[in-house]
């Protein structure tokens, strides 16, 4: 006897909306959930809302404040700082699995990825760039065959992405993080699991780098509190940055 088909529950459907906004920046980092506002967009009662932001809370992509509401969180640089080394454990040893265990024709449906992957780096197309990032993370975890793994990694990943591509913008790094898929994917096909696994450390380990080289850009004095010798690369670092976010926006 066929099963009858069951109906996802309205409060995780709105989940899942809740979670597309926070990731096109329709609901941005640190910013009060306007309920009674957002119920109305979405057409539906109160309930369900506050239902989908209790488990969107659980995920850590938003906070709970009594007698305050409900906020999209932030991630601290200490929050990085204790994420990013377990992502790089965790997204490596996805790549060593991936790298022991995918058939050839199931590393070979990756290549229009990475394809795809380049042409959005050499055009400076952030977003999509991200997009297609996203799809061959995706894809390495999958092929690793390790649900156990897979969920620890998809776990963390929602959190991560409220500090979403902001790296990408610093000068070089989308045409640097290209690289280091393509040599990843090298690694993948040459069926070298320790070399997959540490490019993918790196590559992880390297996102880190970049967000503490942005935050350490935005804690920097103005230019009337620098010598004058100073002031003409901070100068060309700010132009830098600036363009780099005229091109991300």
């Amino acid at each position: 006897m066929t099963s009858p088909i069951v109906r996802q529950a309205l409060y995780l459907e709105v989940a899942d909306r809740l979670r597309g906004m926070i990731h096109a920046r329709a609901l941005r980092n640190g910013e009060w959930i306007d309920e009674l506002r957002l119920a109305g967009e979405l057409g539906i009662s109160r309930t369900p809302l506050r239902e989908a932001l209790k488990v969107l809370a659980t995920e850590g992509l938003v906070r709970l404040e009594p007698r305050r509401g409900c906020f999209v969180n932030e991630l601290s640089a200490q929050d990085l700082e204790d994420i990013f080394p377990l992502m790089a454990m965790l997204e490596g040893r996805c790549a060593h699995e991936a790298a022991c265990k995918a058939s050839d024709a199931q590393l070979a449906a990756l290549a229009p990825l990475h394809e795809a992957l380049a042409g959005h780096a050499a055009a400076g197309r952030i977003d999509a760039y991200y997009q297609t990032n996203y799809l061959i993370h995706e894809a390495v975890q999958a092929l690793a065959g390790n649900q156990w793994l897979v969920d620890m990694v998809g776990n963390l990943r929602k959190v991560l992405s409220l500090s979403r591509h902001r790296s990408l913008a610093w000068p070089g790094r989308i045409q640097e993080s290209c690289a280091e898929h393509l040599a990843i994917f090298e690694a993948l096909r040459a069926r070298e699991p320790e070399r997959a696994e540490a490019l993918a450390r790196h590559h992880l380990m390297r996102q880190l780098e970049v967000l503490r080289a942005l935050a350490a850009a935005d804690d920097a004095p103005p230019l009337s509190d620098l010598p004058a010798a100073e002031e003409t690369a901070h100068e060309r670092t700010r132009q830098s940055r600036a363009r780099a976010r005229r091109t991300h926006a």
